[in-house]
């Protein structure tokens, strides 16, 4: 690649936390957004539109377009809609920087697209990877493409990793801050309500993900994204409970010695220096004081309490669309939970019987993982009206 001009971005998923935060980077360090997409809060999207002024925004639809038009009769903007609105912002942006913050499945066709531009692409959506990881790797590869990861644990692996070689790596160890209910046994969680399950105990973060914390799937994602992001075989990815979430990931070396990354829990750091990278800007976030840590604990994830860890792991192993079906099933619990239709505890029970069902494809193509997609949450529907 030429060298890269980072004083330009385009933001997916603006309206989103990730997204939001990725758009007070910007302001703060003088990048211009050229491109941004939201779907879910229009009115949000329209402040946003007011005050970055970007040149393109990509919507959902035809009635999203036409309300948006009208919102913003007075701007200068292009607006875009339908399932190639993403790719031809993209395309007609001249930014070289991609951040895909989208939450879930619908992340996925907007990575394959930035991928496509050969743009580099700060990727915050790990569904890509737990979805696809082999396609999306794959054309990484091809076009020659960087992929900067956001989240918090692989942004840290990124940076402890540095230019060391990759067979000097031991072990990746992911941290997690283990969750709402950390230290809580299956039977205490029957009740648990989704109000009181949205309140996470350091990261200020959207509904699914503060539900996949507190079960571990999202640390289960996460060890799937290490492994295709970095090479390295699932035995050499550890996960080690950090509560206070200051230590955000670390790698140990063959020769013993461990690199780790530390700073407050926010997400602005890993958003800048996925943008910035190589260079460093000056602080977005506070720094770190020492002493006024109390203490750093570490501890062990309970998979027998949360075995959604277990599952992801395990979806990984068998290989082919497998993570797919894993995904899919998990958006689909996790909703119906929201909604008051399943219990917590019933969200791995659906999962795993989903994996265990779905078809076995090795080498799939994008479309086999699409189709996954599409049968694990019709098969996950029929499940939540098992328990309730």
């Amino acid at each position: 690649m030429s060298e890269m001009d980072r004083s330009k971005m385009v933001i997916l998923g603006s309206t989103g936390s990730v997204g939001s935060q990725a758009l007070d980077v910007a302001e703060r360090d003088g990048i211009q957004v050229e491109g941004i997409s939201g779907y879910s809060n229009i009115s949000l999207l329209e402040e946003q539109i007011r005050k970055h002024r970007p040149k393109f925004c990509a919507l959902k639809d035809d009635d999203s377009l036409k309300d948006m038009r009208i919102r913003c009769a007075d701007l200068n903007v292009k607006f875009l809609a339908g399932d190639g609105a993403i790719g031809e912002m993209i395309n007609e942006s001249s930014s070289d920087i991609i951040l895909n913050s989208i939450t879930g499945k619908a992340g996925l066709i907007p990575t394959v697209e930035a991928l496509k531009t050969k743009k580099r692409l700060a990727l915050a959506n790990k569904e890509s990877l737990v979805i696809a990881g082999e396609v999306v790797t794959a054309l990484a590869e091809k076009n020659n493409v960087e992929i900067i990861p956001v989240d918090s644990e692989h942004s840290a692996i990124f940076q402890c990793i540095g230019s060391e070689p990759k067979n000097t790596i031991k072990r990746i160890i992911l941290t997690a801050s283990g969750g709402r209910y950390y230290g809580k046994k299956k039977e205490e969680l029957e009740a648990v309500t989704p109000a009181e399950a949205l309140l996470h105990p350091t990261w200020n973060m959207g509904a699914r993900i503060t539900i996949d914390s507190a079960t571990l799937m999202n640390k289960g994602f996460e060890v799937i994204e290490a492994a295709w992001l970095f090479g390295v075989p699932l035995d050499k990815i550890d996960v080690v409970v950090q509560r206070e979430s200051i230590i955000h990931s670390m790698v140990e070396y063959i020769d013993n010695a461990i690199i780790a990354q530390l700073a407050v829990p926010d997400m602005r750091l890993c958003i800048q220096y996925a943008v910035t990278y190589p260079e460093r800007n000056d602080g977005c976030i506070e720094p770190l004081d020492f002493t006024k840590l109390s203490s750093l604990s570490f501890g062990i994830p309970d998979t027998d309490t949360f075995p959604c860890l277990a599952l992801a792991k395990d979806a990984f192993r068998r290989g082919g669309v497998s993570a797919a079906a894993l995904n899919a099933a998990d958006e689909i619990a996790v909703k119906a939970f929201l909604d008051g239709k399943i219990s917590f505890n019933y969200i791995p029970e659906m999962i795993a019987r989903t994996v265990n069902d779905s078809p076995k494809i090795d080498h799939a193509s994008l479309d086999d993982y699409l189709a996954t997609d599409e049968w694990a949450r019709e098969y996950s529907n029929k499940l939540v009206g098992g328990n309730s």
